[in-house]
C-alpha cells in the first residue's frame, strides 16, 4: 500500500508530521491491507497561516481500493492531530461499511438455491 501526504504552504515540520500520518494511516487501515491499494492525505489550514479559529485544521483521506471506487472522507478540527485523527476514524469506518457490504454481497451470491440444489445433487449420486 502506497501512501503520499500533501501538506498546504502553512504546515510546519513537514518531515516529522509526514512519518506520523503515515504510521496513523498504515495502523488504521492495516486489516485492509489486500483492499486498500493507495492511500493520498491532504493537509491544510482552512484560514491560512492568519488566522486562528475552531476547526482551523484540515485532514482529507482519499483510499483506492482494488475493484472499487475509491472513497474520500475528510475532518476539521482545531488542530492538525486532531483532524488526522478524526478523518483516519471515518476512513476506518468507511472501509468497515464497504467490506461488510462486499460480505454480504458474496453470501447472497450463493442464495438458498444454490445449497439447496448442491444438497440434492449430493443425495442423488
Amino acid at each position: 500500500m502506497q501512501i503520499q501526504v500533501e501538506t498546504d504552504n502553512h504546515i510546519e515540520n513537514k518531515q516529522d508530521l509526514q512519518a506520523h500520518v503515515e504510521a496513523v494511516i498504515r495502523d488504521a487501515v492495516d486489516r485492509f491491507n489486500e483492499q486498500v491499494t493507495h492511500v493520498e492525505a491532504h493537509l491544510g489550514d482552512v484560514n491560512s497561516g492568519t488566522k486562528s479559529g475552531p476547526d482551523d485544521m484540515r485532514c482529507m483521506l482519499e483510499a483506492r481500493l482494488a475493484g472499487s471506487k475509491p472513497i474520500a472522507v475528510s475532518h476539521n478540527a482545531q488542530s492538525l492531530h486532531q483532524a488526522i485523527e478524526g478523518a483516519v476514524d471515518k476512513l476506518r469506518a468507511a472501509l468497515d461499511t464497504i467490506a461488510g457490504k462486499q460480505v454480504d454481497r458474496q453470501r447472497r451470491a450463493l442464495g438458498t438455491g444454490q445449497v439447496s440444489a448442491d444438497i440434492v445433487r449430493e443425495t442423488d449420486v
